[in-house]
């Protein structure tokens, strides 16, 4: 990847609970790559054995039971810890309500001895909406409506699901859809040819001015004389 280009990772969990300090823990990991603000089609997804029940609420919201959870992988297996921070590298991760999900990832890498991920590199969707528009709702359903996102394959909140949504919101937040016309993507070519097809009418307009108007004007212009701007910077 060249310096110059902008790698994020989009990130999502589902745990069995809300409190990590209560013992909660993730169940799954869902991750999107971007790429200069861009979806590149590489994604992250596993299930992981929490070694605990799932709560009523989670089943609930997530469709995820303890029966989908019993021979999946631990959080400190190779194929889930390795495997999830080579995916990440050193990109900025963006979450909603980012805080939540950096508790629970930080408490399981602390688990396995390894390094949390500083809170500098996270970046919170909740928050920029929040800011973008004051008083508004800010939950992730409420912000894929604002943007006309499609929630129909929602049935169940899911990890890489609703980091596929969240891309596309962080996209709007950072400018949407409008980007793509920002104007140092137009071409000098384009915008010559919208002044020259301005310019050169394949049929010219009928004169809109009076010859009552033309005549007062033609007097007004006669008045100033040599004051006239146009003489005097001839």
């Amino acid at each position: 990847m060249s310096q110059d280009q902008i790698r994020e990772i989009v990130f999502d969990t589902e745990t069995t609970g809300l409190n990590p300090q209560d013992g909660d823990r993730i169940i799954e990991i869902g991750a999107v790559e971007l790429l200069n603000h861009i979806p590149t089609g590489r994604t992250f997804r596993t299930l992981i054995n929490p070694r605990r029940a799932v709560s009523a609420d989670t089943v609930r919201i997530t469709g995820i039971t303890d029966d989908n959870l019993k021979d999946a992988p631990f959080f400190e297996d190779s194929d889930v810890v390795d495997a999830f921070l080579e995916f990440l590298g050193d990109s900025i991760l963006i979450a909603h309500n980012a805080g939540f999900d950096r508790a629970f990832l930080n408490m399981e890498l602390d688990r396995c001895g390894r390094a949390p991920v500083p809170e500098d590199r996270w970046i919170d969707t909740a928050a920029m909406a929040r800011r973008k528009f004051p008083g508004a709702p800010a939950s992730l359903d409420a912000l894929c409506k604002r943007f006309d996102i499609s929630l129909e394959s929602r049935t169940f909140h899911g990890a890489l699901l609703d980091s596929q949504l969240l891309a596309s919101v962080y996209l709007e937040l950072m400018g949407g859809r409008a980007r793509a016309f920002a104007f140092e993507t137009v071409s000098e070519v384009e915008i010559v040819g919208e002044v020259r097809a301005a310019r050169n009418r394949p049929q010219p307009l009928d004169p809109q001015v009076t010859e009552f108007e033309r005549a007062a004007h033609g007097a007004f212009v006669e008045k100033l004389g040599e004051n006239a701007l146009w003489n005097r910077y001839a």
